[in-house]
């Protein structure tokens, strides 16, 4: 059994905040710590509030339905438990759900009620392949919302189960991996590389400004342009 990875430093976290998920992910390549076609959600989750800043916590994860009555207990607001649950685990946080429904996305399970809830126990975001719902209500209040469509109503949205590993949009989340996501997308950076992360993005952003500074030159020849990308690692 491997050893869970210790919450990074309140600074560190603070530093991979200032990145956005583009940049992140170019940097995590050159550790070669996993393949290049893993390691995000693929485009059928959508973020749905590209203005706000990036969003980074610990995932936090559980399975939902929404297009049938649960088998036992009531819908939406009977889950006590997993909230206690949210609030035992490191922080900031991220839900993240998996709608089981061989349709996802029947009714919404987060929506602004949620989203004060998850706020109030220091959570930044939420990430569904099933779908979400109070749009403007959630954005003003800052909450990112990353989900695979949007509904009008909860249905019968209710938590199947929590805690264990689950997979949204291609991507295998465990509980307390740390996303990453912003308008690109939702990713996860691995906690092994976490913290030499923003020195290795801004060495690879200040080898960008290069190129992007030769292409706009009057110098600009593609024997320089080769020469330049023969330099980049």
């Amino acid at each position: 059994m491997t050893t869970p990875q210790p919450p990074l430093p309140d600074a560190d976290l603070d530093r991979l905040r200032q990145l956005d998920t583009c940049t992140a992910s170019n940097a995590i390549e050159r550790f070669n710590v996993r393949l290049r076609n893993e390691g995000f959600v693929d485009g059928s989750v959508h973020c749905r509030f590209p203005r706000l800043p990036p969003m980074l916590g610990y995932a936090v994860t559980g399975r939902i339905r929404s297009s049938l009555p649960p088998m036992t207990g009531r819908l939406y607001y009977d889950h006590i438990e997993f909230w206690q649950h949210v609030a035992a685990q490191p922080a900031p946080r991220v839900v993240v759900m998996q709608d089981l429904d061989r349709d996802p996305g029947a009714g919404a399970f987060f929506g602004e009620i949620h989203a004060a809830i998850g706020q109030a126990l220091r959570c930044v975001g939420y990430v569904t392949n099933g779908a979400v719902r109070d749009l403007a209500a959630v954005e003003a209040a800052g909450f990112h919302l990353f989900s695979g469509s949007v509904a009008v109503s909860h249905a019968y949205a209710h938590i199947v189960d929590f805690g264990g590993p689950i997979e949204v949009g291609g991507l295998g989340i465990k509980p307390g991996d740390l996303l990453h996501g912003d308008r690109n997308g939702v990713h996860a950076i691995p906690l092994a590389v976490a913290a030499r992360l923003p020195e290795a993005a801004h060495a690879l952003l200040a080898e960008e400004r290069e190129l992007i500074e030769l292409c706009a030159s009057p110098r600009f020849s593609l024997h320089r342009l080769e020469t330049k990308l023969h330099g980049a690692r």
